[in-house]
């Protein structure tokens, strides 16, 4: 058994490093680590101790995107601390014209986005734990409601 603490990073293939950084450092507000020019750049979220958060490898213009449906990487989940910082994603991912879906899991209230290789990703706001009730133990999707959960959270 490996004893694994949490998922530290995580590394994509992107037509256009240089362009894909560019879009998580104005949805995220990602910082540079670090440019390998024409092959990738490195970043790191604000706030976290990882030397990088996020990997983007160049593999060019021609390159296909990813498709539903076959084997590979669906999403990566990015947390946020408050369902007011998930309110303000979902408002940064409608002006980036990137927000594709929003769901309610029960125990996690989800937004989600596509980058422009196409690349999904959610932004989740986990509620707290003693709050999951019956959800601790259930993997539900239903749709959601933002402003009732900033009623009930905020």
């Amino acid at each position: 058994m490996i004893p694994v603490q949490r998922l530290n990073h995580a590394v994509l293939y992107v037509r256009d490093a240089e362009r894909a950084a560019a879009f998580y450092q104005e949805a995220f507000g990602f910082e540079v680590v670090e440019r390998i020019p024409g092959i990738a750049v490195f970043l790191r979220a604000s706030g976290t101790d990882n030397h990088h958060d996020l990997g983007l490898f160049s593999v060019g213009a021609q390159a296909p995107g990813p498709e539903r449906g076959r084997v590979g990487l669906y999403h990566l989940a990015w947390q946020v601390g408050s369902i007011q910082d998930l309110a303000a994603g979902r408002e940064t991912l409608a002006r980036l014209g990137a927000l594709v879906g929003e769901s309610d899991h029960g125990a996690t209230k989800s937004l989600y986005g596509k980058d422009p290789d196409g690349n999904e990703f959610e932004i989740m706001w986990m509620v707290p734990r003693g709050q999951w009730g019956e959800h601790e133990h259930q993997a539900v999707t239903e749709p959601l409601d933002l402003d009732r959960e900033l009623a009930r959270w905020g």
